[in-house]
C-alpha cells in the first residue's frame, strides 16, 4: 500500500508576461514528512508556496492540498493549513500572548479552544517566560518562534514555512530545527522553502531542487547524494597557473576512473573532479597536474555533499550556506 499523499502538483506553472516564475512543476508531498523546496533566491520556491497556500492562482496546471484544489476550493484549503511567512508579521508593541489572542479572534476560534491552545503553543516554542513582554524586547530567534506559534494556532494538518531561519544566528537556527522536528513527530506535514544546503540536508525527508522555476532533481538528500556516485576530488590551483587549467581538465577527463570534471563554481580557481575512488584516482590526478605544469595549492576529497548535487543538476552553486546573524539568539 502506497503512502498517503498530502499535496500534489501537476504541471503547475505561473507566468508573469514572458517570465515563467514556476514552470511545469509536478511533485507529491507525503503525509507526515518534511518536504523541502531548495534553491537560490528567485528560483520559484516562494511562488510555488504561495500557490499552495492559495495566495496566488496558477497560470496553468493544478495543485491539490489534502484533496482540495487550491484554485477551486481555496477557502477549504485555508481552513486546513498553517503558514509562517518569510516576512515577519510581528507587531513590536504587542506581547507574545496578545499576538496569539488577536490571531485566535481572526481565526474565529472558540474562546475555550483559544484558552487551551495558546498556553500549549507558548510552551512548545519555549516562550512561556516571555509571553507577557512586548515583542520589541524579543530577539530574532524569539520572534521567529512566535511566528511559528502563530502558524500553528489553527491546528493545521499541513504547515508551510517560507525560509524559516532566514537571517538568524546559528544557535537560533538550531533551535528552530528542533521545533520543526517536534512538529513532524506530532504528525504534521511540513513544506518548507530554503536556500541553505545544511538546513535541507538536516531537516528534509525529501526535497525538490528548484532552479529557474523548474525542478532539477527530486528525492531524499541521501538518495540525491548517492545518485552522483563516487567521490569528489577538489583541486585549488595557483593564480599564476590559471591559464593551464583547461589543459589539466582535458588531461583528467581521459582518465578511466574520472566521471566528470567541472570548474569550481565559486571561490578560488580550481576543478571539482568526480571519481570512482579517491584513493585510486589521487595519484593519477597529481600526475596529470605535474604533467601539465599546474601547481596545486590545495587538494581535498570527500563523499558527495548536497552542494555537489546542486552544482551537478544546475551547473552553478547555490548562495552561501550560512546566513549572517541578525540578532542575538534567545
Amino acid at each position: 500500500m502506497g503512502r498517503a499523499v498530502a499535496i500534489e502538483t501537476i504541471k503547475l506553472s505561473k507566468t508573469y508576461g514572458t517570465l515563467a516564475a514556476v514552470d511545469d512543476l509536478t511533485f507529491q508531498v507525503y503525509a507526515g514528512e518534511v518536504f523541502g523546496l531548495l534553491g537560490p533566491n528567485g528560483a520559484g520556491k516562494s511562488t510555488t508556496l504561495r500557490i499552495l497556500i492559495t495566495l496566488l492562482r496558477p497560470t496553468s496546471g493544478q495543485a491539490i492540498v489534502l484533496g482540495h484544489d487550491v484554485a477551486r476550493d481555496a477557502d477549504r484549503v485555508r481552513r486546513l493549513i498553517g503558514y509562517v511567512p518569510q516576512e515577519r508579521s510581528i507587531d513590536r508593541f504587542l506581547t507574545g500572548r496578545e499576538h496569539l489572542l488577536l490571531l485566535a479572534d481572526l481565526y474565529h476560534l472558540p474562546k475555550d479552544e483559544a484558552r487551551r491552545r495558546i498556553p500549549e503553543l507558548l510552551k512548545l516554542v519555549d516562550l512561556e517566560a516571555r509571553a507577557d513582554l512586548p515583542a520589541k524586547t524579543y530577539s530574532g530567534g524569539m520572534k521567529r518562534k512566535l511566528d511559528i506559534a502563530c502558524g500553528l494556532l489553527p491546528n493545521p494538518k499541513v504547515l508551510f514555512l517560507d525560509e524559516p531561519t532566514l537571517g538568524l544566528d546559528v544557535q537560533s537556527r538550531l533551535r528552530i530545527w528542533d521545533y520543526v522536528r517536534q512538529l513532524k513527530a506530532r504528525g504534521i506535514t511540513i513544506v518548507m522553502t530554503t536556500n541553505y544546503l545544511d538546513e535541507a540536508d538536516q531537516l528534509c525527508d525529501r526535497l525538490a531542487i528548484i532552479d529557474s522555476g523548474r525542478i532539477r532533481a527530486l528525492g531524499s538528500p541521501s538518495e540525491l547524494k548517492a545518485a552522483l556516485g563516487g567521490d569528489i576530488v577538489s583541486l585549488t590551483i595557483g593564480a599564476a597557473d590559471a591559464g593551464r587549467i583547461e589543459a589539466l581538465a582535458t588531461a583528467l577527463r581521459v582518465l578511466p576512473m574520472v566521471r566528470a570534471v567541472t570548474a569550481k563554481p565559486a571561490g578560488p580557481i580550481g576543478l571539482d573532479i568526480r571519481v570512482e575512488s579517491s584513493e585510486k584516482a589521487l595519484p593519477a590526478v597529481l600526475e596529470a597536474a605535474n604533467r601539465t605544469s599546474c601547481r596545486l595549492e590545495l587538494v581535498d576529497y570527500h563523499r558527495p555533499r548536497l552542494d555537489d548535487v546542486f552544482v551537478a543538476h544546475t551547473g552553478h552553486a547555490i548562495r552561501s550556506e550560512f546566513p549572517e546573524a541578525e540578532e542575538t539568539s534567545s
